[in-house]
């Protein structure tokens, strides 16, 4: 019989954010799929998730080129992860894919999932937290109230982009800022927004960062996992 795949938003960082749903599966499964880049050994994922696995539990990892689009285009490595994962769970394993935030939020896990739907495996997602929603309760930050328009933007999309979302929405979440952070800075300027802003960078982790002055770093190198809140007002 055909076991169960899971994908499992694990939040941001601190593993008490977890739901108790998520806990409960990740302490019966089988297998765990620890996704990992292809430049850093370990997976954050992973020791987030830790403390919920059983001490017999099967450990894959997997990992995933860094692409834009669909990954069911991006060649053999997704292809041979997709078969790995559903040649366990044809063994009888249940089968659970973490991933950092919400699953279904700017994710690996996506394209993981079009993949095994694509190939007809039955797929239950579990929710995290998002990096941006832990960040404005640990900080004491309201992330909207009243009628305030919020945009969540990707510092990918490009420049034009990302200033005319920035220049429409009264407050803003910006993701990804690793690549664009200067452009990203100087585009907060440009709204006046820098000085209502703040980046988080692993968030919840034992290393975790909080940048109140962004203009004064904006020519630095930031980590992967950082994230911008700001506002108008």
């Amino acid at each position: 019989m055909r076991g169960t795949f899971y994908g499992i938003g694990v939040g941001p960082g601190d593993p008490e954010l977890l739901t108790i749903k998520a806990a409960n599966i990740l302490k019966k499964v089988d297998v765990i799929i620890a996704p990992k880049t292809e430049k850093k050994e370990g997976s954050v994922a992973f020791n987030i998730a830790r403390p919920y696995l059983r001490d017999d539990v099967e450990i894959v990892y997997q990992v995933f080129p860094m692409v834009r689009g669909f990954a069911g285009n991006s060649g053999d490595a997704w292809e041979k992860n997709k078969d790995e994962i559903i040649a366990l769970l044809d063994a009888g394993k249940n089968v659970a894919f973490l991933t950092l935030g919400d699953a279904m939020f700017y994710s690996t896990y996506i394209y993981v999932f079009r993949l095994l739907e694509k190939a007809g495996i039955p797929i239950e997602t579990v929710p995290g937290i998002p990096a941006f929603v832990a960040i404005g309760s640990h900080l004491n930050w309201p992330i909207v109230e009243g009628d305030d328009v919020l945009s969540i933007i990707p510092a990918t999309a490009g420049p034009e982009r990302v200033r005319e979302a920035i220049r429409t929405a009264d407050n803003v979440v910006i993701m990804k800022v690793y690549k664009n952070f200067p452009d990203i800075a100087d585009t907060l300027q440009e709204c006046g927004m820098i000085d209502k802003a703040v980046m988080v960078s692993r968030c919840g982790l034992p290393d975790e960062e909080r940048i109140d002055d962004i203009a004064s770093r904006s020519r630095q190198p930031v980590n992967y996992l950082s994230t911008v809140l700001a506002r108008k007002r």
